[in-house]
């Protein structure tokens, strides 16, 4: 059922998920794959692409800008590379979609140009701070307009020179880590860029597998303005943050073992499994091995009778994302668990701590939202009604909810699972989960 402005998901009550699954391909390592390659000198050859809409804005921002870009389907891309300074003023704004990803590196790599660019997205987007790329971007020379709150559009002037910048993120970041070593390719000088706790580092692994020397040392990355990216071919992994849904799905459904293939298990993306690990849930990988710099492994999961949890805090930054489905996890665990220092979630494309309580409450759980976490009494899921508010893990995450609910659960607002996940429905009900639209 849905409507022009509305898909909505009805997921049926119980079930349980089994089977071998292969959930796309990592949407921050497919980003990455087009700006770099696109940058780079010679032919990338990209495999595993996700075809997602947010990865998709970034292909087309990247062909605006002069990039041929041949794109057969099913994950393959080859890019013909323009190098550095190759760009070419597009011949209107790049409208980014839902992407924050996109507007946030792409606004450290587009102060690097040699002409104007507006930086345009969808109404979720043009309500996402930028200032925490913006005012460090600045420091570095560019000329950047937002609006008066600091959200997009963003306008950036081009053709100033950038200086390299020692920089300490107030929060941790991999999106603003990123912009600034990205503009910080174009500026004179070593731009260092210290975070307070890990984030996900795929910009810097991508950034040497493409020849551009990072220098790491503990919580700095430094680079050198000046240097140049020669094409690489990309392998994506499978994304960690989509098979998060089937793994909470799997531990909270009695019944169910399932084998996630070739997910990456970057160590600074992997906290959902530690987390959910420290929960008891059964989990355990295999066949580890590394692809394109990038650690991969074949993850299996079966039910379990799960322990509500203190979230350790250093945990916090390696599963920014995969907080929705660890709070479905959390509502059927036996004890409370309690999420502190995750502010973060505020601010990313809803108020994943406000949204998630409404819908929980909404379904018979008790939470109490904080301003930086979240308290979840264990319940049962009742039938009803909850809201995504357009976000995307929001929407899946009730959805697996449904696997231990004593009624249907209608999901509204679930436009923007094709941002991440455009298969999700035909892979979920594959496995055992019973959705439609």
């Amino acid at each position: 059922m849905s409507s022009s402005n509305n898909t909505i998901f009805i997921t049926q009550a119980g079930g349980c998920l089994n089977g071998k699954l292969r959930v796309p391909g990592d949407k921050s390592i497919s980003h990455r794959s087009i700006m770099f390659g696109s940058l780079a000198e010679g032919v990338t050859d990209v495999n595993g692409f996700l075809e997602g809409e947010d990865c998709l804005s970034t292909m087309k921002a990247f062909r605006a800008m002069g990039v041929e870009i041949e794109h057969s389907g099913e994950g393959r891309v080859r890019i013909h590379g323009v190098g550095l300074h190759g760009l070419k003023q597009p011949d209107g704004d790049l409208d980014l979609g839902n992407s924050g990803t996109s507007m946030r590196l792409m606004a450290g790599l587009c102060a690097g140009q040699s002409f104007p660019v507006t930086l345009t997205g969808d109404a979720s987007l043009s309500t996402r701070p930028m200032r925490r790329v913006t005012d460090p971007l600045k420091e570095m020379g560019a000329v950047i307009g937002t609006t008066e709150k600091g959200t997009p559009p963003l306008k950036i002037s081009g053709d100033t020179k950038l200086n390299a910048i020692t920089y300490t993120l107030p929060m941790a970041s991999a999106q603003v880590k990123s912009c600034l070593l990205l503009a910080g390719m174009y500026a004179e000088g070593k731009t260092c860029i210290t975070e307070p706790a890990p984030t996900r580092d795929h910009t810097e692994r991508m950034l040497q597998g493409f020849g551009y020397q990072v220098d790491r040392n503990g919580p700095t990355a430094c680079l050198e303005g000046g240097g140049k990216l020669t094409a690489a071919n990309i392998d994506v992994p499978a994304d960690i943050s989509s098979a998060t849904f089937f793994m909470v799905g799997a531990s909270i459904a009695e019944g169910s073992d399932i084998l996630l293939e070739n997910v990456g298990i970057n160590p600074t993306r992997d906290g959902v499994i530690s987390i959910l690990k420290l929960m008891g849930a059964d989990i355990t990988l295999s066949n580890e091995k590394e692809i394109c710099g990038e650690p991969v492994a074949d993850i299996r999961v079966k039910s379990a009778n799960l322990q509500g949890i203190d979230i350790p805090e250093d945990l916090v930054p390696l599963a920014i994302d995969e907080f929705p489905a660890i709070f479905i996890a959390a509502a059927c665990a036996e004890g409370v668990t309690r999420l502190t220092g995750a502010e973060e979630l505020r601010v990313k494309e809803s108020d994943r701590i406000q949204v998630m309580a409404d819908g929980l409450i909404a379904l018979g759980i008790k939470v109490e939202p904080t301003p930086d976490g979240i308290v979840i009494q264990p319940g049962t899921f009742s039938g009803g009604e909850v809201h995504s508010h357009g976000d995307h893990r929001i929407a899946m995450s009730f959805a697996m909810a449904a696997l231990r609910a004593t009624g249907d659960i209608t999901i509204n607002d679930c436009d923007n699972v094709a941002t991440s996940f455009p298969n999700f429905i035909e892979l979920a009900n594959h496995s055992g989960l019973k959705i439609s639209n």
